[in-house]
């Protein structure tokens, strides 16, 4: 029986991560229970559209720093919002939970939808098609989704923490957060060849 989750009520500030970094629908979690696996639900998507990686870690002109260190996130503009995905795509890899611990199991398997090289959706503009429960992040419901990356700066900023090096609006190459191996660039396999998602189960993408 295929059991979706409900996401928990909160107030839509208008921030989403609509346009930001692997431009995927997220990944699905199906529940593990006495060998059975149930449908739960898919995880934040994030996209970026056309942001200029980079520019936005300069000073606002406040003298107090980048927006990321002197705004909350439900304080950020939209562009600045959607210009903290680092387009890892780890958020577009499936997982398990089993039904009854409520533990998180990460796989390597991509959803279908995941250019995989590119770590970009494919079918983002008509992604709702293909993935009618494709979720939205927001500042009110970030800590909703406990299986977001470590590494995720949505996650780290709503921690208290900070930006890791390698992130874009750090470092300014939009490329480095595949040449240190955070991304799944080369280290994923499409949904669609993958079979048994028991078979897939990693750990690096936690």
């Amino acid at each position: 029986m295929t059991q979706a989750l409900e996401e928990p009520a909160g107030k839509l500030n208008g921030n989403t991560a609509s346009a930001v970094g692997t431009g995927g629908p997220a990944n699905c979690l199906r529940r593990r229970s006495a060998g059975t696996l149930q449908s739960v639900r898919r995880e934040p998507m994030f996209r970026n559209a056309g942001h200029q990686y980079g520019t936005a870690a300069v000073d606002d002109g406040s003298g107090q720093g980048p927006f990321w260190v002197v705004k909350r996130l439900d304080e950020m503009t939209a562009s600045e919002w959607e210009s903290l995905c680092d387009g890892c795509g780890k958020c577009c890899l499936e997982k398990l939970e089993d039904a009854d611990s409520g533990e998180i199991s990460h796989t390597n398997v991509a959803c279908r939808l995941l250019d995989i090289r590119r770590c970009r959706c494919t079918r983002y503009a008509e992604r709702q098609r293909f993935v009618p429960n494709c979720e939205q992040l927001r500042p009110d419901n970030i800590r909703h989704f406990p299986w977001l990356p470590s590494s995720c700066a949505y996650r780290l900023l709503a921690e208290g923490r900070e930006l890791p090096w390698w992130h874009h609006l750090a470092s300014g190459d939009p490329e480095l957060v595949h040449r240190v191996g955070a991304s799944v660039r080369g280290r994923a396999v499409s949904e669609r060849r993958a079979g048994p998602l028991e078979h897939h189960i990693v750990t690096w993408p936690a």
